[in-house]
């Protein structure tokens, strides 16, 4: 497989001398709602992520594991030998004997516990586990979101680079036959040779600039295929990401403050602490038992079954800690300073995510603004190209206005691509910053993971008793609850993509 995608990786540098389009294209061009579901079911980043949070459901079960029963089996087997200085030594009940004296003995014993109460421990516990598990799926969602930003702003950069390396070889196409143009004009004497210079020199630039194209495009495929899977065919244009846009950035504000991942983990991370406050305020508090053992205790050898005693009890426990030399005063204040860490830490990513939606925003609308004065660029500069070949044929302009005319089309067409991708990519942070950047939304038809369906199935495992429920019910009287938020619906995208204009 390393072989494969390593191989993947090189065609992706090679097909950078493809200049427009691909010799094999598919029949269907690849969409952006294709290469996302591509990448939401094989990246290896969220893959990893989602093992993450399927191996952190595991501290619910184990928190959970403080209300079971547990059961143990001990076994031990003796062997005494006593020696007394002269020979002589003195037998178990009390004769003389000579030499050393010897015995063995065996002992099983089977213990059964069961707690009852833990003084919110175990509790509390629970729920920190919950909290952090409800964490864990605010940082799954962050990273799903970096992953599918990676494959937005990869889709446009290879789409960006097509387009820039065709305008670049048309460029190249012109260039050329104004050299052969101004060749036979120097040959027939209208011009002179510092014209053809001119010339010659404007296309060798074109030439370089083609090259660092070709270059560019490589890389950009490069990320795409690091970044989806597989390297890009034949793309489509992206869809509009209007949808699920806001109309103005206070939506924007509103929306990040309840849906960003960032500020969400924050929030559960201080339910977490604040239970964990909780579980060592318990420690001060009883704990409350049962227990019963089943024992046997006898001679191995010889052995004989019938000899063993059998020992059975039933007790119950009451355990009360009276002092620890200020250990648990301690844990209470270290557990109280992490909680508020942690509460300062939700203003702290709140901040930070107000900053990153006001970046984000501006930058989509200069890009926005961009992407009109652009157009209007391309507008004018085409006209003045168009004019200055023109005049140049009734002597009204030099080749250094010609070729200079051309260079202003071709900067103004590719500062054109080159805004229509910033637009796009700035659109994207928008919606990463508000929490909206998921799969649901961009490909809604594709099956999606669930975090919830694997803790589902641990609610109910192997070592689960049915009166734990009533015992966790008790336990955790005194202890918070972890509340988990709602989140905003789904909001998928609709409609077809639009034509490139």
């Amino acid at each position: 497989m390393l072989i494969s995608r390593r191989g993947g990786l090189l065609a992706a540098a090679c097909s950078a001398g493809l200049i427009v389009g691909l010799a094999a294209a598919p029949a269907r061009a690849e969409t952006l709602a294709d290469a996302i579901a591509l990448a939401y079911d094989t990246n290896p980043t969220l893959q990893a992520q989602r093992s993450a949070q399927r191996a952190l459901d595991e501290s619910f079960v184990q928190a959970r594991t403080g209300w079971r029963p547990t059961l143990g089996l001990s076994a031990q087997a003796t062997y005494q030998e006593v020696r007394t200085p002269g020979g002589v030594a003195t037998g178990f009940f009390g004769q003389r004997v000579f030499g050393p004296q010897e015995a063995n003995a065996g002992s099983t014993t089977l213990t059964l516990t069961q707690p009852l109460w833990t003084g919110g421990r175990v509790g509390a516990a629970v729920s920190a586990a919950e909290a952090d598990i409800l964490a864990g799926r605010e940082n799954l969602r962050r990273v799903e979101s970096t992953v599918l930003g990676n494959v937005i702003q990869s889709y446009v950069d290879v789409r960006r680079d097509q387009e820039a390396l065709r305008i670049r070889q048309e460029n190249l196409q012109v260039l050329q036959r104004q050299l052969d143009e101004s060749r036979a004009r120097f040959e027939v004497g209208e011009i002179t040779r510092t014209d053809v210079a001119q010339s010659e020199a404007r296309l060798a630039g074109a030439q370089a600039a083609f090259s660092s194209g070709q270059a560019q495009l490589a890389i950009s495929r490069a990320n795409y295929a690091a970044a989806v899977g597989q390297n890009p065919g034949e793309l489509a244009p992206e869809p509009s990401l209007a949808a699920i846009l806001p109309t103005d950035v206070d939506k924007a504000f509103d929306a990040a403050e309840d849906n960003n991942p960032q500020i969400r983990a924050a929030q559960y991370a201080a339910q977490a602490s604040k239970a964990r406050v909780a579980a060592a305020r318990a420690e001060r508090m009883p704990n409350v038992s049962v227990q019963a053992t089943l024992g046997y205790r006898g001679e191995l050898d010889p052995y004989v079954g019938s000899d063993y005693a059998r020992n059975v009890t039933g007790a119950a426990v009451v355990s009360v800690p009276l002092f620890s030399g200020g250990l648990t005063s301690s844990r209470i204040r270290a557990q109280v300073e992490r909680n508020n860490t942690d509460r300062i830490n939700i203003e702290s990513a709140r901040r930070t995510v107000l900053q990153g939606v006001t970046q984000a925003w501006n930058q989509l609308i200069a890009a926005r603004a961009n992407i009109g004065s652009t157009n209007e660029q391309v507008r004018a500069a085409k006209i003045a190209a168009e004019g200055t070949r023109q005049e140049q044929q009734v002597g009204l302009r030099t080749t250094l206005d010609v070729l200079n005319a051309e260079q202003e089309l071709r900067n103004a067409e590719l500062s054109q691509v080159s805004a229509r991708r910033d637009e796009y990519v700035a659109a994207a942070s928008v919606l990463a910053a508000m929490g909206r950047l998921e799969a649901r939304n961009l490909t809604p038809a594709v099956p999606l993971y669930d975090p919830k369906a694997n803790f589902g199935k641990l609610r109910v495992t192997w070592g689960w008793v049915p009166w734990e429920e009533p015992i966790g019910v008790v336990d955790s009287v005194l202890t918070p609850k972890t509340k988990e938020k709602p989140r905003e619906p789904a909001v998928p995208l609709r409609g077809p993509a639009p034509a490139t204009p």
